[in-house]
């Protein structure tokens, strides 16, 4: 059996899904009165460090929301800028809606040959606060409706989201928008 994150999700498997929002909150409302979801953590601005898109230096801002319904990590992310990103790139494409299915990996770096040997290929590559670099990978084809992201599974990633995790259990609806932990 593949070794378990702190919120349940195993290594090497899918643990979050997320989408690309035109207004944040509003989205925050749906996902916790449809879809059961929440309390959803938020950050209101997210400029990471060293982000190349498309192989050229990018400087995308955008604001991101994570929580929880069941083991599930739910991200929204809302572009602030028209600056190029993988973001705009999905919103200019196909519209608002799904982005892409995020896979941990103890080793973003050792994975990524594997995920380029079946067709992938790299579109961005931004160093994250937990630890690391994530990578969104891409193949262009029906069978991979969005893109993947390869996310270092840090120990500090695992406590930080489990920490979103826990307040998810048992959530009783209260402190719906949370600051980003």
């Amino acid at each position: 059996m593949a070794s378990l994150l702190g919120f349940g999700q195993p290594f090497g498997g899918v643990m979050q899904t997320a989408f690309v929002v035109q207004d944040i909150r509003a989205s925050i409302t749906h996902f916790q009165r449809d879809c059961g979801a929440g309390p959803f953590f938020l950050l209101d601005h997210f400029l990471g460090p060293d982000q190349l898109y498309r192989g050229a230096p990018s400087t995308a801002d955008v604001t991101i929301a994570m929580g929880f319904a069941g083991h599930m990590q739910i991200e929204l992310i809302q572009p602030l800028d028209d600056h190029p990103s993988v973001y705009r790139e999905t919103v200019k494409q196909r519209g608002y809606g799904f982005h892409h299915f995020g896979i941990a990996c103890a080793d973003v770096d050792a994975d990524l040959p594997g995920y380029v040997a079946r067709g992938y290929e790299l579109a961005f590559r931004a160093a994250v606060p937990t630890g690391g670099s994530v990578a969104y990978l891409e193949r262009g084809d029906a069978a991979a409706p969005g893109f993947l992201e390869l996310i270092p599974a840090t120990p500090g990633m695992d406590s930080h989201f489990t920490v979103m995790w826990r307040a998810s259990l048992d959530w009783d609806g209260t402190d719906p928008v949370r600051p980003f932990i």
